[in-house]
């Protein structure tokens, strides 16, 4: 298990911990919570040995394997399932004694080191890399793309998955939803409900913490406190802990208040005066209860808009999509026709890769539709939170210059006063005080760049608030007071998050954007995670599909001494597998027929299937013969390994043991060519 005793943490000046004790337990998955700057991060450094305490005793056990995702930004060509495979360290090492073995050719290190990569998984390694990159949210096509063709937030999955590849003991995990959709989400909370080991995660999502955590370590004033139960029974025990604590403070103080003023009466008393001493004596003895100091909650609202147009604006026929440099138009949503009324609250959901932020762009102006049009009612003035708030901030000027430019771009009657007093005094409000004001934006965290931009976006008065994943770097404290003000909140809201507690707290209404189109969802976001499944399992039918044409030629070519590979290969298919199973074993939704946008000219492309189907048994029959003849011998050489395996555990002349060694590695590479020959004949019958 997990100790500290009396353990003091500090950062230069700043005691971060101060004498404190806790114990984790082994398999226990907690959750560590406490304000920005509270010294959470400081503790995961504690955890990984990269700090060390300053007083007090910290003990791990130094046999527990430890995993946990890396902060750098992935630089190199390696394909993505290659990246992820080397995030098994165990497997990376009997790699390397078995290449050392061979290059030595010796016989028992071989054998040995073949037996370790059996221990290892090397045999099925590859459909677990590829199970969980499919599961974050990436693509069959993108399973061999290089990491470096990502953008910076999907390189940051990789890391993710690759942590998870790494058996382990111990797994830390630092905010890992930041950088995830929801349908990534859902898969992540079934893959860590499943982890066997010890977890401990940073997280400022409320319905995350709950889903995955037992256990709950608090820091505050310096202080970690032990709680049993996820975050909502923490925030239970902790209401009822402080309200004790005020009942006995507020009882503690009475007496205080009674034995002083014995004290003040009698001192001067000479037949009082050992008692009023006795009193002294008490008074000082006391330990005294602390009284609850309530933190300074960060709290904001959206000033009333000075107009309501009714409609907001009004979507008809359009395409959203992007244009590249050199003119290609890129189409990703089609004849959308949609209306946005005043007043609605409208949650957009939508697997990832299909439009969401496009859609949300579109509407705030930061691109343009490829066809069709959408109308603006009469005053419409729209406040953007974009994914990545260096979209509208600049790194290089403080948050005092962005709100003067703000000022000078909408004009004196924008707000009551574009003086700088009074925007230093509004930026106040959002914590942003003293010298902060002139710090650069570049140097900021992501949850003071949010900030930032929610107060650029509250001083513009909008009416149409769009919302694109606004919560990635805000802490509870932040995410509750956005909450509470989107609720009081008078014009129209149209959010795109993975915070489903935000998402409930806010949304009266949802837009399922998919399949090219956008209508709405019927349903809430307990059918909508039973949805992004049978999404998932739609996109692999999908996959398949597409690539009938191709299998046919495939099957045929197959007869061949040398046929080509598939284009999907047997990990990619036991990796959508796992995906499908990874998230969560969640049940179809009923009312899938209804919510998802359908499908144009399904019975003509069933019919289509059917007649392929039909085309290929006749071709695919010599290859089922094939797969039943590799069976038989795979058979057979499992029999020889199992009889060699055997004889290497007794005791044998040096000479035999390289027989029985080389002799090993022979079954060995037989076994994985056969089994490659299997998989590929396993896959080309499966897609067919």
């Amino acid at each position: 298990m997990i100790t500290l005793k009396n353990v003091t943490l500090r950062r230069s000046a700043k005691v971060l911990l101060n004498s404190v004790n806790a114990t984790i337990n082994p398999g226990e998955h907690v959750g560590l919570v406490g304000r920005n700057g509270a010294g959470k991060s400081s503790l995961f450094a504690l955890f990984n040995g990269s700090l060390h305490e300053d007083g007090g005793d910290f003990h791990i056990p130094a046999q527990w394997r430890m995993a946990q995702v890396a902060q750098n930004m992935p630089e190199t060509d390696e394909p993505a399932t290659d990246f992820v495979v080397a995030g098994d360290t165990r497997l990376m090492e009997v790699q390397a004694q078995l290449a050392q073995a061979e290059a030595d050719d010796d016989g028992m290190a071989i054998a040995h080191a073949y037996t370790d990569l059996y221990d290892a998984g090397a045999h099925d390694a590859v459909p677990r890399a590829q199970a969980l990159i499919l599961g974050l949210g990436f693509k069959v096509s993108e399973l061999d793309k290089p990491v470096n063709s990502f953008s910076g937030g999907w390189r940051m999955r990789l890391q993710l998955a690759r942590a998870l590849m790494c058996p382990s003991d111990l797994l830390l995990l630092d905010e890992p939803t930041n950088h995830l959709d929801l349908d990534a989400l859902v898969w992540l909370e079934a893959w860590l409900k499943r982890y066997q080991g010890t977890m401990i995660v940073i997280s400022h999502d409320r319905e995350f913490l709950d889903a995955v955590t037992n256990v709950t370590l608090h820091i505050d004033n310096a202080q970690l406190t032990r709680y049993g139960g996820n975050y909502s029974k923490f925030e239970e025990l902790r209401a009822e802990q402080l309200e004790l604590q005020q009942a006995s403070f507020a009882k503690q103080q009475e007496k205080i208040a009674h034995l002083k003023k014995f004290i003040d009466r009698f001192k001067a008393k000479a037949s009082k005066a050992k008692q009023a001493q006795s009193r002294v004596k008490a008074l000082d003895r006391m330990e005294k209860i602390a009284p609850v100091l309530a933190d300074a909650e960060f709290t904001f609202e959206f000033k009333e808009p000075t107009n309501l147009p009714n409609p907001m604006l009004a979507i008809t026929d359009a395409s959203f999509g992007y244009r590249s440099d050199d003119g290609v138009e890129t189409t990703i949503l089609r004849n959308v026709s949609r209306s946005v009324l005043a007043g609605q609250r409208i949650g957009i959901l939508g697997a990832n890769g299909q439009g969401k932020s496009t859609l949300v762009k579109t509407i705030a102006r930061a691109m343009k539709p490829l066809a069709g049009t959408v109308t603006e009612g009469k005053g419409l003035s729209i406040g953007y939170f974009a994914q990545q708030e260096l979209d509208v901030l600049r790194p290089s000027d403080n948050p005092l210059e962005h709100m003067i430019r703000l000022a000078k771009e909408l004009g004196p009657n924008a707000r009551e006063s574009g003086r700088e007093q009074d925007l230093r005094n509004f930026l106040g409000t959002f914590n942003f005080s003293g010298d902060m004001v002139k710090q650069t934006v570049g140097s900021m965290s992501g949850g003071e760049k949010a900030r930032l931009v929610l107060a650029m976006i509250v001083w513009q008065r909008p009416n149409l608030l769009l919302l694109d994943e606004p919560t990635n770097h805000l802490d509870l404290a932040t995410r509750e007071a956005l909450s509470m003000a989107l609720n009081e909140f008078e014009g129209t809201v149209m959010l795109v998050s993975h915070d489903r507690a935000l998402l409930r707290a806010v949304c009266d209404e949802f837009w399922l954007v998919g399949r090219g189109a956008i209508g709405p969802f019927d349903g809430d976001l307990d059918d909508y995670q039973r949805y992004l499944l049978d999404e998932a399992r739609r996109l692999r039918e999908q996959a398949r599909t597409d690539a009938a044409a191709e299998t046919m030629a495939l099957a045929a070519a197959a007869l061949s001494p040398a046929p080509p590979e598939p284009p999907l290969s047997a990990p990619e298919s036991i990796a959508e597998s796992a995906y499908l199973q990874g998230a969560g074993g969640l049940k179809k939704s009923e009312k899938l027929a209804e919510a998802t946008p359908p499908v144009r000219d399904f019975r003509e492309q069933r019919k289509l299937d059917a007649q392929a189907r039909q085309q290929q048994a006749q071709r695919l029959r010599p290859l089922k013969n094939e797969l039943e003849q590799i069976d038989r011998r795979l058979a057979e050489l499992s029999k020889e390994r199992a009889g060699l395996e055997e004889r290497l555990t007794q005791p044998l002349p040096s000479s035999e043991i390289a027989d029985c060694g080389r002799r090993l590695k022979v079954a060995n590479d037989a076994t994985a060519e056969l089994e490659e020959r299997w998989l590929e004949l396993s896959a080309l019958i499966e897609q067919a």
